[in-house]
């Protein structure tokens, strides 16, 4: 397994710590290990790309290592009140609609990787959970509200990219 499969593998073993701690309302703990775990998908992306270790493994883990980490902090946010349930609904129907796209992709040997609106709508997410978890714990009157707007992006984000996903891939359905 090469480095950068590694590092996604990674991420996923830091969230149920990233849980325990913010569940512990250890914000500032939860905080360092959420974005040290987001900055590996930067670093796994990084490398993959640099030294031409993309994998088919890495095109579909990364991804969902991403949802693992920033969705496992989501739904901690709807449990505390943060965040409105029906965010998480409206984030959760886009990825089972991609997630479903790219299994009916997958069973005649097309893999669709991450678009770029994807990536926008991830690292929202990965910049908005960090200020909402540390909003939790320190300057809520101020963070909170910043959160807020961020995930508002995301949830845009999300939309389009979805809609955009369905577009480029319609033939999908076709199969």
């Amino acid at each position: 397994m090469n480095l950068p499969n590694k590092l996604t593998i990674a991420r996923v073993i830091a969230v149920p710590f990233f849980i325990i701690a913010f569940i512990m309302e250890l914000y500032l703990i939860a905080f360092i290990i959420f974005v040290l775990a987001s900055l590996t998908d930067l670093l796994d992306g990084q490398i993959a790309r640099k030294r031409n270790l993309v994998t088919n493994f890495g095109k579909i883990m990364d991804p969902l290592a991403d949802k693992i980490l920033v969705y496992s902090a989501l739904c901690l946010f709807v449990e505390f009140g943060t965040v409105p349930s029906w965010m998480l609904i409206v984030i959760l129907a886009r990825e089972f609609a991609i997630a479903g796209m790219r299994t009916v992709a997958a069973s005649e040997g097309i893999v669709i990787a991450a678009g770029m609106s994807g990536k926008i709508k991830t690292v929202l997410q990965m910049i908005a959970v960090p200020i909402l978890i540390l909003g939790h714990g320190f300057f809520t009157d101020f963070l909170m509200p910043i959160g807020n707007v961020v995930l508002w992006a995301s949830i845009i984000a999300t939309v389009y990219s979805g809609i955009e996903y369905i577009a480029k891939n319609k033939k999908v359905f076709t199969i």
